[in-house]
């Protein structure tokens, strides 16, 4: 670290007022998020009614054969009931958070309130009916209003995520913000967040007692001040979220006056980093002993409805497709056997929940003989080593390499799910000889059933490093929903049929 102008106040970077001058683009923070609420209560609105319209069509224009039409739907009737129904949506929408700020532009958070609030809608009017039987409403278009409007919803709400995404990098819709604590973990925080210019968090710089004003940390950002002149850099900037790095902090007085000072804030938001709990990623629970309150730790990850809503999945899923595709896995066990020696099935000892290992099956794609091959090759074996991977393994066999190109080799892990041992979704599986790479986070890891698929799977696959393998999945870990679920499936067909990074 080499610091840019000895006895340096909060003035670290001359351009830095600059900066957040372009950012802002002649319109306030304020005002450009206030633009974003009114369009995206309009986007609603708008797609709303065009789910009401298309329930109507779906349910009396397509003359359908399992619905049984013997009344003559008033369309009069229909329209005034949407213009009724469209700012009753609205507010159902408000009062389940979907115009909190802090509900926005999440992904699979707001997807999630976003079913809710058709489903509340949809049993309001279902009251309004028992209570008031003048009231006829055609099941069929209720309930097609009920998916429609989810679905409609959803598309426009990714359209305005898309939106603000791309307004980001060019400066709009940006928080100025500030990480208390400049260790190690404070450049961390900052390396990830400054990768993801979605998140909207626009980092100006570090606040941290042992390093002096003006320092240079990471890339363009400096040390701004002390704790003590935190008040005046928050006031200079505009600051409006400021990360402690819980390991940076000195001392615990330090970080309740912080509290004191912003935690109760209108202008600011103070979060904490994860710390120690970034490790533990399970859950807690408290429970009084002698009315002293103690935090325990979750053994897993998914419990109660979260881990029914995955099961049920898991089981729909891989019970439909096994029927399917029974034929073509007779077909590749018939081509394995006919192009190399050896039985058609491998078996592979991986963790499990908790550390429990078991046998993962997968269609044979090398030799019988691999160990011998990569013998003649030290330096492969060497590769093999370090990373656990091989791009140009000359053990694999000519039909093996066809099968992994296309993930075909993993079919027989459909069985691993109905053992229960493993999800259609979840963590990369690990050896057990690779559990020393992962350090710390094996723990989070074997929280929940490793996947035939994750979010390694749809970004890259096997030229994902290890780093970023272990920081994907430990995202999917900690922000695990059944939307992100049915999401990582649906973005694992394309990647398979292109079979881009597999080897």
């Amino acid at each position: 670290m080499k610091s840019l102008a000895p006895g340096f106040d909060v003035h670290p970077d001359t351009s830095l007022k600059e900066k957040i001058q372009r950012a802002s683009r002649g319109l306030s923070r304020q005002a450009q998020w206030r633009l974003f609420y009114v369009g995206l209560i309009f986007v609603d609105a708008l797609m709303i009614g065009l789910a009401f319209g298309l329930a109507y069509l779906f349910r009396f224009r397509l003359n359908l054969t399992f619905f049984h039409l013997n009344v003559t739907p008033l369309p009069s009737f229909y329209l005034n009931l949407v213009l009724f129904l469209i700012p009753v949506w609205l507010v159902i929408f408000a009062f389940l958070g979907l115009y909190d700020r802090q509900n926005l532009l999440g992904g699979n958070q707001e997807y999630a309130l976003l079913f809710r609030g058709p489903t509340v809608g949809l049993l309001l009017v279902v009251v309004a009916g028992f209570l008031e039987p003048a009231l006829i409403i055609a099941r069929g278009w209720l309930l097609s209003a009920w998916v429609f409007t989810f679905l409609c919803t959803a598309v426009g709400r990714f359209g305005v995520r898309q939106t603000v995404a791309f307004l980001r990098q060019h400066g709009y819709f940006l928080t100025p913000t500030l990480i208390v604590g400049a260790n190690q973990e404070g450049r961390s925080l900052a390396e990830q967040l400054l990768r993801f210019k979605s998140s909207g968090l626009h980092i100006l710089g570090f606040i941290d007692d042992r390093v002096p004003p003006g320092t240079a940390l990471y890339r363009n950002l400096c040390a701004l001040g002390t704790v003590e002149q935190l008040d005046k850099v928050v006031s200079q900037y505009g600051i409006e979220e400021i990360i402690l790095a819980v390991s940076a902090i000195s001392s615990r007085d330090k970080m309740l006056s912080i509290f004191k000072r912003y935690g109760v804030s209108s202008d600011v938001n103070v979060r904490l980093s994860s710390g120690l709990y970034e490790i533990i990623t399970t859950g807690l629970t408290i429970k009084e002993f002698a009315y002293v309150p103690l935090v325990g730790v979750n053994k897993v990850r998914l419990t109660g409805v979260d881990s029914l809503l995955k099961f049920a999945l898991d089981y729909a899923l891989t019970l439909l497709g096994l029927i399917l595709i029974t034929p073509m896995l007779l077909l590749i066990a018939l081509a394995i056997k006919l192009d190399s020696p050896g039985p058609a099935i491998h078996r592979r000892r991986v963790m499990g929940v908790n550390g429990r290992q078991f046998d993962a099956f997968k269609f044979r794609t090398m030799d019988v003989n691999g160990d011998s091959i990569l013998d003649s090759h030290p330096d492969l074996r060497a590769e093999l080593a370090l990373n656990h991977k091989l791009k140009d393994d000359p053990r694999i066999t000519r039909v093996g390499g066809f099968l992994r190109k296309y993930s075909l080799d993993e079919l027989p892990q459909l069985f691993n799910v109905l053992k229960r041992d493993m999800s259609l979704v979840g963590p990369r599986m690990i050896s057990p000889a690779e559990m020393e790479k992962y350090s710390q986070w094996g723990i989070n890891l074997l929280t929940v059933k490793p996947g035939l698929t994750g979010l390694w799977q749809v970004s890259g696959r096997s030229d994902v490093s290890y780093e970023e393998r272990v920081r994907l999945d430990m995202y999917y870990v900690r922000n695990w929903t059944i939307w992100l679920d049915l999401q990582l499936i649906l973005a694992t067909i394309p990647v398979v049929l292109y079979g881009r990074g597999a080897y």
